[in-house]
């Protein structure tokens, strides 16, 4: 129980990073000069936007907590640990480059390399969390309350992502884009959080069944009476 300590402190650490970074972002978005849902929310972090700064701190907050909910995961998710890791580092990246004005990607917007750099770090972040509720949902190392948290994450992802990538190459900037970006990342965010809260209470590893506990258990008495026999 003692070792399952530290992981629940780490979830605990997570969930408020999340939360913090969720609050910074939406205050950016929502009270900067962007085009409101016909942009992107990266464009609250552009250079002339005076709420550039809460923005970034968001995007590093919010990358704090997918490194930390990376450690509090099982020891069994590794794979999904591994992949909150790599979209805690091209969070990192994400905020550190800054896009230029009206974070224009390709196919239909001239780009700079920035842009570029900033747009693939931040599709890279988010398919990152996406593949990672999809580990989850899927190993068996995870008990039902994570399993049942990525279920719903990745039932509202998957299709959310196939169609921001449609968006993205066949329609571009608009209103279509950004109202997907956002329902992604809100799903995305929910996901995490929920996550952390599960690993925070002390859920998270699959517990022996019924039969192997019992069958641990008696193994531990015989050896104990073994032991008995052998000091007489």
């Amino acid at each position: 129980m003692a070792e399952r300590e530290p992981r629940r402190i780490a979830a605990a650490a997570a969930a408020v990073c999340l939360s913090a970074g969720v609050t910074a972002v939406t205050v950016a978005v929502v009270a900067g000069p962007g085009p409101g849902l016909t942009g992107y929310v990266s464009e609250a972090g552009i250079t002339d936007s005076g709420y550039a700064g809460a923005y970034r701190m968001g995007i590093f907050a919010l990358a704090a907590a997918l490194l930390l909910l990376a450690g509090a995961l099982p020891p069994g998710l590794r794979a999904a640990s591994r992949l909150l890791a790599a979209g805690c580092a091209a969070t990192v990246l994400s905020g550190a480059v800054t896009c230029s004005a009206g974070c224009p990607l390709p196919p239909f917007e001239a780009t700079t390399v920035a842009d570029l750099v900033h747009g693939g770090a931040s599709i890279a972040a988010t398919g990152a969390v996406v593949l990672a509720m999809v580990v989850v949902l899927l190993s068996p190392a995870a008990d039902g309350a994570l399993r049942r948290v990525a279920a719903g994450g990745a039932t509202l992802a998957l299709p959310l992502s196939g169609a921001v990538a449609f968006a993205l190459l066949l329609v571009g900037r608009g209103t279509l884009l950004g109202v997907l970006e956002r329902l992604l990342l809100a799903v995305a965010v929910g996901w995490g959080l929920a996550t952390a809260v599960c690993l925070a209470v002390g859920r998270g590893a699959r517990r022996p069944s019924g039969c192997k506990e019992l069958h641990r258990r008696r193994s531990f008495r015989r050896a104990g009476r073994e032991s008995i026999v052998d000091r007489r």
